[in-house]
């Protein structure tokens, strides 16, 4: 996904942002591929941070990089100025919140940065707005290096109120912030990522059917590259994907198979009741259904490429 820096009055980068003087405590709710590198650049920032996560072993090795690693979500949050979330999807988000209520006070800023989708959001937006919590609806666009790399973009909805708090919270884990509304329940900044998702995941599925399509043929795939080299079909997400498969590194994911078809169940959900039909991303569904059928389900999202085939390569 690219990330060329686009000024506009919604849209800052770090030479632009302006840092708050006192450093939040942050919560991170959720240590997946996402939320361990965010925590961790976090750390990294001179921030202070707890780490929660189901599987506590998945947050342990979060310690060395100074991360308070927690039993719970409300011992995770008490007393935390910004609650971060990223987790699988948007109703474990709303259950881990619920465990968090205990230690919940009014006032905290929550970044809820998980792909929930729309109707989802709502609800989130509806349980902060219950006990008295800032909410903000920030999904990030970028995979595992870009985590990593505390280069993702961050799409961001919610009051002016919280976000010379949150400022530093995005400064660490993003190169980039772009806002999209004042009010979060509206869920403008997840409407935003649907769309942008969708691009990602046809993209993602188109390159695995080239690549079937030239086996089954018996067509090089670099007499493909060389095509189109240079030209406007010529793409690096194109390139990277591809190379994944071809060169045998699925794991570990990037993206998985089966998080990608979550989102693509999101986009479709959005679509229909947008009064839309996605025959592409209904299709691009099926195909990482299929491929985590066949056992790729933890494998980088690019195996969605096994699923032209009857079985999984190699059996």
């Amino acid at each position: 996904m690219g990330r060329e820096h686009i000024r506009s009055p919604l849209t800052h980068d770090r030479e632009s942002r302006h840092m708050t003087t006192a450093q939040p405590t942050v919560a991170v709710l959720g240590t997946g591929i996402m939320g361990a590198a965010m925590a961790r650049n976090l750390a990294r920032a001179g921030l202070g941070v707890r780490a929660w996560n189901r599987t506590r072993a998945k947050a342990e090795p979060l310690a060395e990089d100074g991360v308070r690693v927690t039993g719970t979500p409300a011992e995770a949050v008490d007393g935390a100025d910004v609650v971060l979330t990223m987790l699988y999807d948007g109703g474990t988000v709303l259950d881990v919140m619920r465990e968090a209520v205990p230690a919940l006070r009014p006032g905290t800023v929550w970044a809820q940065c998980t792909t929930a989708g729309t109707e989802l959001t709502g609800e989130l937006a509806a349980f902060a707005l219950e006990h008295g919590l800032l909410f903000y609806d920030a999904p990030v666009l970028g995979t595992r290096e870009p985590a990593e790399a505390g280069a993702l973009t961050v799409l961001a909805a919610g009051p002016d109120e919280g976000r010379a708090t949150l400022a530093p919270v995005f400064d660490a884990v993003g190169s980039r912030t772009v806002w999209t509304g004042e009010d979060g329940a509206e869920a403008s900044a997840s409407r935003l990522k649907l769309v942008a998702n969708d691009w990602v995941l046809a993209v993602t599925a188109a390159t695995g059917e080239v690549l079937a399509l030239a086996q089954a043929l018996g067509v090089d795939p670099q007499s493909f590259f060389g095509l189109i080299e240079g030209g406007p079909l010529d793409m690096g997400y194109l390139r990277a994907k591809s190379a994944l498969v071809l060169d045998g590194r699925l794991t570990p994911a990037s993206f998985a198979v089966t998080t990608a078809e979550k989102d693509a169940r999101l986009i479709l959900a959005a679509a229909e009741r947008g009064g839309v039909r996605l025959d592409l991303a209904e299709a691009t569904a099926e195909r990482f259904a299929r491929a985590a059928a066949q056992g790729h389900g933890a494998e980088d999202m690019a195996a969605a490429y096994f699923a032209s085939f009857e079985e999984k390569a190699g059996e």
